[in-house]
């Protein structure tokens, strides 16, 4: 049984204005993230993936198609559904500096759900010393604030927020694109790591087919709203069947000037031979 399924979702945003028609940004889009999964979710700016990840966790409401989570049909956030599964679907978002609120303590931070959920706080404390140690930060780093930290450890600090609760599924929007190459690795080791130790499941949303390959075991494309292409993550970022991912592995830099130059060129002639529409957002 897949743990989350999305079976044929449209999202919708207004159009400026009050007379204007809303602008449709996915269209019928079918995908499912199994137990313990990690399912990549790759494409430009504009292509929807983003609006996919706010959908799955309840902020944008789907126009037609049904998100179902374990079994459940799940709505917008509020709705009684959604209120089941809250602990259960957390989210890793792309800046780690805006992510945190500078003013709380991080201890603070991590808490804050537990307590809300009747943890007391001496348990909080231990299970704050945990979160903090399973990613690999001191405990003693509750009682700093988020400034103190580097934006990796701020990363770090916002996935162990994430796994408070314990969830299933973290849906994970860009979560690397804001930090250096070396930063991006460990935090991606990390992510694989938790994964192993907790079985957790990833949505993994990225612009960057070399990161979505190194974390994932499936791979669904995203181009203006719509999935051109999915599948086992090995092939599908190897092997692209379709012209718009093959453009996409082209995209991914190389040290070598003169490869570089050559994959700019060829990526530049498979970008002439698309049809030119108007991107989602």
């Amino acid at each position: 049984m897949n743990l989350l399924d999305v079976t044929g979702v449209c999202v919708d945003y207004p159009a400026p204005g009050w007379r204007g028609r809303p602008r449709r940004v996915l269209h019928d889009i079918d995908l499912a993230v199994r137990p313990g999964e990690t399912v990549g979710v790759v494409g430009e700016s504009g292509s929807g993936k983003t609006t996919l990840g706010r959908a799955v966790l309840g902020l944008v409401a789907p126009a037609t198609g049904t998100i179902t989570f374990d079994g459940k049909v799940l709505g917008p956030l509020g709705t009684p559904a959604r209120a089941e599964v809250s602990g259960l679907i957390q989210a890793v978002f792309q800046d780690p500096y805006r992510s945190l609120n500078p003013m709380l303590t991080v201890g603070r931070t991590l808490s804050e759900p537990l307590v809300l959920r009747g943890v007391s706080a001496a348990d909080a404390r231990d299970r704050v010393a945990d979160l903090l140690t399973g990613v690999g930060l001191p405990a003693d780093a509750a009682r700093r604030l988020p400034r103190e930290f580097s934006g990796g450890q701020r990363q770090r600090i916002a996935i162990a927020r994430a796994l408070a609760l314990e969830p299933r599924l973290i849906v994970c929007d860009e979560p690397v694109s804001a930090l250096d190459l070396s930063t991006q690795r460990r935090v991606l080791d990390l992510l694989l790591e938790i994964q192993e130790r907790t079985g957790v499941a990833y949505l993994f949303v990225s612009h960057d087919l070399s990161v979505v390959r190194h974390i994932s075991h499936r791979v669904a494309v995203f181009h203006q709203g719509r999935i051109v292409e999915q599948g086992p993550a090995d092939p599908v970022t190897s092997s692209p069947a379709d012209p718009y991912t093959r453009r996409l592995l082209l995209a991914a830099p190389v040290s070598d000037p003169g490869r570089q130059a050559e994959r700019r060129a060829a990526r530049r002639r498979l970008a002439a031979s698309e049809p030119t529409t108007k991107d989602a957002a």
